[in-house]
């Protein structure tokens, strides 16, 4: 019998194993006394020490208290574990590692710095936890990171936005201001990329020292005003900021005429500005930030995080709720919902490495195979509606959305407009977080710096008192399009002609005053200084721009800005003109070349040859001695010329022929007599040569004016560079072209059509302008490469010269030029040529030898019995030639032959039909004196071209008695 102690032990033993192996059994599935649900640590790192880390940290609580308040019986509890980094890398280094290795966390919220989480987000990469940081910065990438997911917009996300604005109001040039950090240089480059796409560059680049003190600040703005652009983009954080806007009112640079752009932290967290700052020192500036919109649920959540906040820092002054605030709130919400949707299906710990040999502390961390699947429910967010408005991430990166655009007024700011990358800048913003377009992509109304509400154009002379230093080029003659004058006295330099007019008149066109001082450059050959030169002289700064007669070339357009050319432009050449060719004998001979009188006179003889091959056998006028029918042969042929040709045809081959020569006949008398009167009367003036290509052959010397492009234009077209001669004066140009080359002058003169034409206005009776035309884009204003100058002063000259005040400059300068005859192109008579006559001709030829060759076919054919006998080749050509010498037979023929020189009419009887058999009973029906023709048609009385004088009619006067 066993002892009942014994008994009781036992029982007792099994009861306390069964108690152990339960409690172990909860503490494998995460679970105690308390609760049933697994925990999950979260890590925290925040600055608390600044107000945005506060913020958020609110945030964060709130997020997990609204995530267990929802959360069902036995789901995941998330336990965060908070770390303060004391704005320090290292801290934040530490408290990372220390979160890794001591509490095993699963996922990390922060740090809110940039050159923080650099650190932070290469331990999640070997620890394979998610990173979820705030910072802004584009040096940190998501691609090259695989654990590490944005939690807010990039700063590079923001820099179309600003391009927008910049291109809203056409400003050319901007200067970024940003501080020497990762979070200031990491914009740069992606904002300069925005702004060229634009058209505008970035004239200067201001680094602010995160330990420069208030001198060297202002310093730098002082330095800043000396420069011309006037358009300021600001991405430097709230401290640094206030005191360079601050220093900017010191200076005067918060008046009329500037532009301020401040990024999206800036005017995210302008509530930690101090309000006066705010409104003695940044009235009038514009920001960008993303556009959170309205909503119950955004009101009521910004109650509960002010009455959390009071709670948590009792001691504070209130701070608002800023997007930082919301982006932190809804990524906690993200994280929640990615642990959720991972839930039990393994257990949350750290697998450590397989051997402990020549470990770091890194190394000893372990991995996490929970924080890969959450990676995969974080990396890809479906899109959502957040207390941020569409929180969206896809491949770890936050979306863009819709930016608002607001101007700083008073004690806060005004939206005036909105921005997305699809539809652009609209003052107004749809119920679907898109633009409004029916808005024309214009902001509304805005209060500048100062004041005021004109918009800056964004730019201004430096005010170091310099004027604008204008390149005018010094040469002799051609005055009336620009001279230079100095005083020998107080050495002013003036100014005067055509040129320097239009220029002043642009100047005062513009709306703002801009002072400037001609500066001479000489251009001449001593020197051996040329436009090029001139022009070259603005890339090196030594001018500010350029004004004189300089052509607008793709050469110079690479080393300066032209406006739009003031003056058309081209290139041609002026040569003397020729004697006047009325005086000469043989001037009939001019209007044909020789080679289409040569094929006019062959094609005469080839006609007059088929047309008597076709009459001979047929027409007696067409027979008689050899030297008849050969004289026959030319005369007919040249008859048809005046049309006088009097000899009748009976060929329907022939008339076929004379039909189409007649008509070739009367274009070509036609054309002669035009181009002859116009030869005798229109033309006055003649050039000595046609064609430039002429001097090339004939080694001619070719004169342009000193300094000019011209010269290598003429390069280009393969004339002799040892054949150059340059002239300055129009005087020179004409004693030139009147000696010629062989007389120490030039064949021609090749210049622009305006210096030509002032030319001829002067020797419009001696000289002619001929060639072709070589396009150029005319005369222009040079300013430095990107001048803000160049658009203002373009309008201003389209605007002059769409006034009057062009046309009186020109008469002032240059006269009326309708005094004399206008001579641009060769408006002269010249030889036509056998290539306009050439279709007539083909025309011609195949007409005649058409007829020719079917006259042999149907000859052929009616001797064919000579062609079939057995004689030789030569007795069978023989009697071919005999047979085509032979008149044709016309015995079969009902008529007569009438005697020579007599021609006898029919005449018909008409008697009354009753009494015609009684009357005349053996009146046969056809009169033995009609004469009928030979079978070819119709009576030779009624055939051919010629109006020859019909014979008198025979009337027989029948008469009859019953």
């Amino acid at each position: 019998m066993q002892n009942p102690r014994c008994s009781f032990l036992i029982l007792f033993i099994q009861l306390v194993s069964i108690i152990s192996f339960c409690h172990y059994a909860r503490q494998i599935r995460g679970e105690d006394n308390k609760t049933s649900a697994i925990e999950v640590d979260v890590g925290i790192i925040l600055d608390l020490e600044t107000n945005v880390g506060k913020v958020m940290n609110i945030s964060i609580l709130l997020a997990l208290a609204d995530y267990h308040a929802n959360a069902s019986r036995g789901a995941i509890k998330i336990v965060p574990h908070f770390r303060d980094s004391k704005r320090d890398d290292v801290e934040a280094a530490s408290a990372a590692i220390y979160l890794l290795k001591d509490v095993q966390v699963q996922a990390i919220f922060g740090p809110q710095m940039s050159t923080q989480t650099d650190f932070v987000i290469d331990i999640g990469n070997r620890t394979k936890v998610p990173i979820i940081s705030p910072a802004t910065s584009p040096s940190l990438s998501v691609k090259e990171n695989p654990f590490f997911i944005r939690g807010a917009l990039p700063s590079s996300s923001q820099t179309k936005a600003i391009a927008a604005i910049v291109r809203n109001y056409d400003w050319r040039q901007v200067v970024i201001i940003y501080e020497d950090s990762s979070y200031g240089t990491g914009i740069v480059p992606h904002l300069t990329d925005a702004l060229l796409e634009i058209n505008t560059l970035v004239s200067y680049r201001s680094v602010i020292s995160l330990s420069a003190n208030d001198d060297e600040i202002l310093k730098e703005l002082y330095n800043l005003n000396t420069k011309q652009t006037r358009v300021f983009i600001v991405h430097l954080q709230p401290y640094l900021a206030s005191r360079l806007f601050l220093k900017a009112k010191e200076a005067g640079m918060m008046s009329s005429g500037y532009a301020w752009i401040i990024t999206d932290v800036l005017t995210s967290l302008l509530d930690s500005v101090d309000h006066s700052v705010i409104e003695s020192s940044m009235q009038g500036v514009l920001g960008i930030r993303p556009y959170i919109p309205r909503s119950n649920e955004l009101n009521n959540y910004t109650r509960r995080w002010r009455k959390r906040f009071r709670q948590e820092y009792p001691d504070m002054d209130p701070v608002e709720l800023n997007v930082y605030g919301l982006w932190a709130y809804d990524s906690i919400t993200a994280l929640t919902k990615a642990i959720a949707k991972v839930g039990t299906t393994i257990i949350p710990k750290f697998k450590k490495a397989d051997t402990t040999e020549n470990l770091t502390d890194l190394d000893a961390l372990g991995t996490s195979e929970f924080g890969s699947l959450l990676l995969d429910s974080m990396r890809n967010t479906t899109p959502k509606t957040a207390l941020s408005g569409e929180f969206r991430i896809i491949d770890g990166e936050l979306q863009l959305y819709t930016y608002e655009i607001v101007n700083i007024i008073g004690k806060g700011e005004r939206s005036v407009g909105f921005w997305t990358e699809k539809d652009g800048i609209s003052q107004k913003l749809k119920m679907n977080s898109k633009t409004d377009k029916s808005m024309n992509e214009q902001l509304a109304a805005i209060i500048w710096p100062g004041e005021s509400i004109i918009v800056p154009r964004g730019w201004e002379i430096p005010t170091s008192g310099k004027k604008l230093r204008v390149g005018v080029p010094v040469k002799g003659g051609l005055e009336q399009f620009i001279k230079v004058e100095i005083d020998a006295k107080t050495q002013a330099v003036t100014a005067t002609g055509f040129i320097p007019d239009v220029f002043k008149e642009v100047i005062q066109s513009l709306p703002y005053a801009i002072p400037y001082e001609f500066i001479p450059f000489p251009i001449d050959s001593p020197t051996s200084q040329d436009y090029d030169d001139l022009v070259y002289k603005i890339s090196s700064k030594e001018y500010d721009a350029v004004v004189g007669d300089v052509t607008i070339l793709a050469s110079r357009a690479k080393y300066v800005d032209f406006t739009l050319p003031f003056s058309e432009s081209g290139i041609s050449a002026v040569v003397s003109v020729r004697n006047d060719d009325r005086k000469n004998a043989w001037i009939f001979l001019k209007p044909l070349k020789s080679e289409l009188w040569i094929t006019t006179g062959g094609f005469f003889i080839f006609i007059g040859f088929v047309v008597w091959v076709l009459e001979h056998r047929v027409n007696k006028e067409f027979r008689g001695p050899k030297h008849k029918q050969v004289g026959m042969i030319f005369w007919f042929s040249f008859s048809t010329l005046v049309f006088a040709h009097r000899e009748r045809v009976t060929s329907n081959f022939t008339r076929f022929v004379l039909i189409v020569w007649v008509f070739v006949v009367l274009v070509l008398t036609s054309s002669y007599t035009a181009n002859l009167t116009s030869m005798l009367t229109v033309q006055q003036l003649q050039p000595s040569i046609t064609d430039l290509n002429d001097l090339i052959k004939n080694g001619e010397y070719v004169g342009y004016q000193e300094g000019s492009f011209v010269k290598d234009v003429l390069k280009h077209m393969k004339f002799d560079s040892s054949k150059f001669r340059s002239y300055s004066t129009l005087e020179e140009y004409s004693n030139a072209l009147s000696r010629g080359s062989k007389n120490g002058g030039v064949g021609a003169i090749v210049d622009e059509l305006p210096y030509l034409r002032l030319f001829l206005n002067k020797y419009c009776r001696k000289y002619i302008m001929v060639g072709p035309t070589y396009k150029a884009a005319g005369f222009g204003f040079a300013f430095p490469k990107g001048s803000p100058l160049v658009p203002d002063v373009s309008r201003a000259v389209l605007q002059v010269m769409e006034g009057e005040f062009m046309n009186n400059i020109i008469q002032k300068w240059f006269g009326n030029e309708t005094d004399c005859p206008k001579q641009d192109g060769m408006a002269i008579a010249s030889s036509l040529t056998l290539d306009s006559f050439m279709g007539l001709f083909l025309i011609a030829g195949v007409s005649a030898g058409s007829a020719l060759l079917l006259f042999f076919l149907i000859f052929l054919y009616q001797n064919r019995e000579i062609l079939a006998t057995d004689d030789s080749v030569w007795q069978k050509l023989s009697a071919i030639a005999n047979a085509f010498d032979k008149e044709k037979d016309n015995s079969n023929s009902m008529s007569e032959e009438p005697s020579e020189g007599n021609e006898i009419q029919t005449a018909m009887l008409f008697a009354e039909s009753e009494a015609s058999t009684e009357i005349l009973p053996h009146l046969p029906l056809q009169s033995p004196e009609i004469r009928i023709s030979d079978g070819l048609g119709a009576s030779p009385a009624l055939e051919g071209f010629s109006t020859t004088e019909p014979g008198t009619p025979v009337h027989e006067n029948i008469t009859g008695a019953t």
